[in-house]
């Protein structure tokens, strides 16, 4: 059985391990703080999720999801993840966040930092351009007309495509946005942030962003 540990079960998080449950995932769930905390969580989850630290979850998935404040991504377990796919759902807000140069330049992603705080991993951008509510209101089985699709960004297709099977379970369409340092594609503000569109329009969206400094 696939694990699919949570670093971090905040709206997002725990939205995404609703979904893992119902696709038959076992799940770890993790927050900043003690794992009592997600009591609540687990309990509606069922037998197949457990509470742990951070570093437990890492340690325990085969598929992490990390969803916390991009300003906390240094306190991301690195040993524990070595060789996994790290997916990444994080945006970039300054006034949440503070300032983050690379950022602000455009010179990276936010999934590029992640990745480089985690060398060894195999980071992939998915779940930041959906709103949490919309995780277990918006899924289809595959194949149904209007189904909405999702992003996938990564450098290491083997872990794209993992996480491509993944969002095509949970019940959505997946477009490949290409290679990490394509992520600012779906960032906030661009047209597929937050909006839901099919596979088409999604594509179409991605086409047409436009970096913040050309806005």
């Amino acid at each position: 059985m696939t694990t699919i540990g949570f670093i971090g079960s905040g709206h997002i998080g725990s939205q995404l391990a609703r979904l893992a449950v119902r696709s038959g995932y076992d799940v770890v769930v993790s927050n900043s703080r003690d794992p009592e905390t997600l009591s609540g969580l687990v309990a509606e989850l069922g037998p197949t999720a457990r509470a742990a630290t951070a570093r437990d979850a890492a340690r325990a998935a085969d598929i992490a999801v990390v969803t916390i404040p991009l300003k906390n991504i240094d306190k991301v377990p690195v040993e524990e993840l070595a060789g996994k796919t790290v997916i990444d759902t994080n945006n970039y807000y300054p006034q949440r966040d503070g300032s983050i140069p690379e950022l602000d330049s455009e010179e990276s992603t936010t999934a590029e930092l992640l990745q480089a705080h985690l060398p060894t991993s195999h980071v992939v951008k998915a779940f930041n351009h959906i709103h949490s509510r919309d995780l277990t209101a918006d899924p289809l089985p595959a194949g149904s007309a209007n189904r909405r699709a999702l992003v996938v960004a990564g450098d290491d297709e083997e872990a794209k495509a993992q996480a491509a099977r993944l969002i095509d379970q949970f019940g959505f369409d997946v477009v490949d946005a290409g290679p990490l340092a394509e992520g600012w594609r779906i960032q906030r503000d661009t047209p597929g942030y937050g909006v839901r569109l099919d596979k088409a329009g999604l594509t179409a969206a991605l086409a047409a962003a436009k970096r913040y400094r050309d806005m």
